[in-house]
């Protein structure tokens, strides 16, 4: 049990090195989608599958899901149309692929062996089940939990405020007109 930890750990930090330190957004992106897989393979083999599939679900799927779009919306026109040529070579995929057969051989592994009874560093216990997730959240970990929302409330607003400036572009013929007409409208506020 411990050499299949120690190999999920190995994967998760080199896949995490991969996503920080390399150029591409998109290779970037499939190495931390294989650093979270390995999270959730660590999460499988310490006895919480419930946390193991919220990391799939949630972040290795949605978030990521949401990442790929970003990614795809800031296209650059000629230059990102090479770019996507390049994603779609073997070098591209061979590591991360290479990473996520290790993980499923552990996965598979775990499922054969069987997971009731898990032993780790010579601690034995059954599976976390969600209501003890749930009590603990709201119990003993209540202030992470707080500043967590604090933290994700303080983003939605500052997105709010980033979205909500319009950005007027016109053209430079445009621009002394725009001027003027905006101190006549000054004089008149001014008047009233």
């Amino acid at each position: 049990m411990n050499l299949v930890f120690y190999i999920a750990a190995l994967v998760a930090i080199f896949a995490t090195l991969r996503a920080v330190l390399h150029k591409h957004a998109v290779h970037a992106l499939l190495y931390l989608i294989v650093s979270l897989l390995s999270v959730a393979v660590i999460f499988f083999i310490l006895g919480a599958p419930f946390l193991a599939a919220l990391e799939v679900i949630i972040y290795a799927g949605a978030i990521m899901v949401l990442f790929v779009f970003v990614v795809m919306m800031l296209n650059r026109g000629e230059a990102a149309v090479q770019q996507e040529k390049e994603w779609f070579r073997f070098r591209t995929w061979a590591w991360p692929s290479v990473l996520v057969l290790i993980l499923f051989v552990e996965w598979v592994y775990m499922l054969w062996r069987g997971s009731a009874q898990q032993s780790f560093a010579g601690v034995t216990q059954g599976p976390i089940q969600p209501q003890q997730v749930g009590e603990l959240l709201f119990t003993q970990y209540l202030l992470g939990v707080e500043m967590a929302a604090m933290m994700l409330m303080a983003g939605i607003i500052g997105a709010y405020h980033i979205g909500k400036q319009k950005q007027k572009s016109y053209h430079r013929y445009l621009e002394e007109k725009s001027d003027q007409i905006s101190i006549s409208e000054n004089k008149t506020q001014e008047v009233i």
